[in-house]
């Protein structure tokens, strides 16, 4: 596990697209630094590949989809993002391909971001602490997904008329949750708030974890973690990404 000082965030820039494989991941990992990112006035935009229809084992998979997509929503309007895309693959059996890539890509190429925020794609937390394969395939497959977005040869059928054009404006992937940390971005008591609030936010979720008050639960993951990395940030509450530049 990296250790080194840690660099702060890039800040030249206006529009970011998030893109996870489930409800909450955005929420669990950047949602802090999203709500600082809103309030300084730049755009960011949430791609869930799933609605979490296997995330909840109490409710059947439609009724977890339906639950779920609901909680993503008001967790993603506390920090001030908008723009909120559901894909349709299989929660929990998301497939590795060139059709994930594909859906990526365009996504990509409509929202012409300069910023690209993803969760863990490594094989661990860290540690002996395993990844799911949603987390891992979702994070390559957007790693990918920014070279393919400005490569015209590549699902050229998207392009043209009534379409999306090349993107090749992508300047960094920022990956959250990462053992690796390169790169953090410094969050204020109001974005720590926010943060708690979103994640508060997926109640449903939470329940079902355990006998927990959600927003307890939020408010003792979110301090946690933004107190972790700042002795690597001078102290400062952060948090903490893998920075790939492009």
């Amino acid at each position: 596990m990296v250790t080194e000082s840690l660099t702060s965030m890039p800040t030249d820039w206006r529009r970011a697209l998030a893109i996870v494989a489930h409800p909450d991941d955005l929420e669990y990992g950047a949602a802090a630094a999203v709500a600082e990112w809103t309030d300084a006035g730049r755009e960011v935009a949430y791609l869930l590949v799933t609605r979490g229809e296997a995330g909840i084992d109490t409710l059947e998979p439609g009724e977890s989809a339906r639950v779920r997509e609901a909680e993503q929503l008001a967790s993603a309007r506390v920090v001030g993002v908008h723009s909120v895309t559901f894909l349709d693959h299989r929660d929990g059996v998301i497939e590795e391909g060139t059709a994930l890539r594909r859906d990526l890509a365009e996504a990509i190429r409509a929202h012409r971001p300069e910023l690209l925020i993803t969760l863990n794609h490594r094989d661990t937390w860290g540690g002996r602490s395993w990844n799911t394969p949603d987390h891992r395939i979702v994070g390559r497959a957007v790693l990918d997904a920014a070279g393919d977005a400005g490569n015209r040869w590549i699902f050229p059928e998207q392009l043209g008329e009534g379409g999306v054009e090349p993107w090749d404006g992508v300047r960094w992937v920022a990956v959250a949750g990462s053992p690796e940390a390169t790169h953090a971005q410094a969050v204020g008591e109001s974005a720590l708030a926010r943060a708690i609030e979103s994640l508060a936010e997926h109640r449903a979720y939470i329940s079902a974890l355990g006998d927990q008050d959600p927003a307890d639960y939020a408010r003792e993951l979110h301090t946690t973690m933004a107190d972790a990395f700042a002795p690597r940030f001078g102290g400062r509450r952060c948090v903490a990404f893998e920075l790939f530049p492009r």
